[in-house]
């Protein structure tokens, strides 16, 4: 979903500034341009981190252009996803082998996790793996 940003331009000292006008509290600072998506994205995750529900809808764009508050800066709209902010369970089925059942759910009790808990972890660690 397509969001307002204000990124207050920096320098070669100073690193570009980015506020959130639908969002307050939430800011993030990039030093290269390229970094922005990124750091944009991060930053509304850790501010909704688990509560998707708390996301407000998007001002639009032409509502904050004249807002005594944004100026010297530039207007950006990022692409955001907000179904990385959702982290609420979901119950799925699965098919996997007896005996890998077995294997998963000694090694999880002997590490203290619960079979969720592990396939969420090892879920995560091969997708970072192939990033």
């Amino acid at each position: 979903m397509l969001y307002p940003v204000y990124v207050h331009v920096g320098n070669a000292d100073q690193a570009h500034g980015v506020s959130f006008p639908d969002f307050p509290g939430c800011f993030s600072a990039v030093d290269d341009w390229s970094d922005l998506p990124a750091a944009v994205q991060e930053a509304v995750e850790a501010h909704f981190s688990g509560e998707p529900d708390a996301v407000p809808p998007a001002t639009p764009l032409e509502n904050l252009v004249s807002h005594a508050d944004y100026s010297g800066g530039v207007w950006m709209l990022v692409d955001l996803d907000l179904s990385r902010i959702d982290t609420r369970p979901v119950r799925l089925n699965v098919s996997l082998p007896s005996n890998l059942v077995q294997q998963i759910d000694a090694w999880a009790q002997a590490h203290h996790m619960t079979r969720s808990g592990f396939l969420a972890s090892a879920a995560t660690q091969a997708m970072a793996a192939r990033s």
